[in-house]
């Protein structure tokens, strides 16, 4: 079965929308790279093809589906192998993605799927705290020093913008309290396949 069929039938077995077909392309062209890469340049810890697709591909595109409407920049803090930057850029061809990367092997690897892909999209290879601009949205799935992180994402978000965490169910609570009191937070979204991983999206007043 190709990657592409494996990842329609992941999809329609939780229930999301089918990928176009211009999605579904650059969604397998997308874990071609990240499968060759990851055999040199360790992007994940996760080397199994099917556990790549439910652990990270599907709560990318289940965070991307989850975005609040009108951004229109985004931020993936510490964004490692791409995720979610990478399936939010393929589904929100509209929103200017930032992969904020330091390490430049894997800084590397996301400039060749942006080449690649042709995604709206570009690589920041240094430290996110680096950054002066002001984005809509900021995402942050596995970063060290969570809560560090978390508090310099902050600065990097203009009134109104939103903050996105990707993280447990245990974390969640001190996480929110790491992003400061003035952020309105929604219901967190349980992330598909997992009983203790969950979504939070929190609006920065």
């Amino acid at each position: 079965m190709s990657l592409e069929e494996k990842l329609a039938n992941l999809l329609a077995e939780v229930g999301f929308p089918k990928l176009t077909s211009a999605q579904a392309v650059n969604f397998s062209n997308y874990l071609e790279l990240f499968l060759k890469w990851n055999q040199k340049t360790n992007l994940s810890a996760v080397r199994d093809e099917d556990e790549i697709l439910r652990r990270h591909i599907l709560e990318s595109i289940q965070c991307a589906r989850l975005l609040p409407a009108g951004l229109s920049s985004l931020l993936d803090f510490g964004s490692g192998g791409g995720l979610p930057g990478i399936p939010i850029s393929i589904l929100h061809p509209e929103i200017e993605v930032t992969l904020g990367e330091s390490q430049i092997k894997k800084a590397t690897f996301l400039n060749e799927v942006v080449r690649t892909l042709g995604l709206n999209a570009k690589v920041h290879s240094a430290r996110a705290e680096q950054l002066t601009a002001k984005f809509s949205c900021v995402t942050l799935r596995a970063v060290d020093k969570m809560p560090e992180a978390i508090l310099a994402a902050t600065n990097l978000l203009g009134p109104g913008g939103w903050l996105v965490l990707m993280t447990s169910a245990a974390d969640s609570s001190p996480h929110q309290t790491a992003a400061g009191p003035s952020f309105s937070w929604q219901p967190p979204a349980t992330i598909q396949r997992s009983d203790s991983r969950l979504i939070l999206l929190g609006q920065k007043s």
